[in-house]
């Protein structure tokens, strides 16, 4: 008799990436890919649409990143549960993604064993960290970093349109881009911007991007041309 099924869904931006992690867990016989997504509003879309009971979410994503697609799902569907995927351990990252109710963080280089045990351990209610960043948080949470308090305090001022205007800024979009991209006007960007910039006490575009990539919005790669 065949186990009862959990659904995931697959949000990565990376195809490589993603058919790994999918040829991974269709080896699993409790475990049913539902769905992939390749940004973070697919994802959301699709979460939306099939309700699946796990999502593996690529942190770094175009269009909406997992973080803010994380918190968007949940309000959604507030029973799927997330597990953030990163190819970086930063304790930044970390607490950023269990403050948008991730309830899970996996390192991309983790074992295939890790990943199934994560998708289980989350789908009872558990909370699942790749090994290493489970022995430094337990090590390390009695003295919580400044750093990492600094940015939960910005993030958690910002509304999820300014987390969407704050990322396409830090991909490098100009104002109309943003506009067409959001649906929205270009005096409505203009706004979204200013309460930006006011919010996190930063005054130029270089300094927005290098928040974004501490806070784990964008990934380092993606603007370095401006920092």
């Amino acid at each position: 008799m065949k186990p009862k099924q959990i659904t995931v869904l697959l949000a990565e931006d990376h195809t490589i990436v993603r058919e790994g992690f999918r040829k991974m867990l269709e080896l699993e016989d409790d475990i049913t890919i539902v769905g992939e997504a390749q940004d973070g509003r697919q994802a959301v879309a699709l979460v939306k649409k099939l309700c699946p009971a796990v999502v593996l979410m690529d942190i770094a994503m175009p269009l909406l990143n997992g973080l803010e697609a994380t918190r968007q799902v949940l309000k959604a569907v507030p029973t799927t549960k997330i597990i953030i995927l990163s190819a970086h351990s930063d304790d930044a990252y970390v607490s950023n993604a269990t403050e948008s109710g991730a309830v899970g963080f996996l390192l991309k280089q983790t074992s295939a064993h890790d990943v199934c045990r994560a998708i289980r351990e989350v789908h009872q209610g558990k909370t699942f960290f790749s090994p290493s960043i489970s022995k430094r948080q337990d090590r390390l949470h009695p003295q919580a970093p400044d750093r990492v308090g600094a940015l939960k305090k910005k993030a958690a001022q910002l509304t999820s349109r300014e987390m969407e205007v704050l990322q396409l800024i830090a991909e490098g979009k100009a104002n109309k881009e943003t506009a067409v991209e959001l649906g929205i006007g270009m005096k409505t960007v203009e706004k979204h911007r200013e309460h930006l910039m006011e919010k996190l006490d930063i005054h130029d575009t270089a300094g927005l991007t290098r928040y974004a990539i501490s806070a784990g919005i964008i990934e380092s790669s993606v603007q370095l041309t401006i920092i």
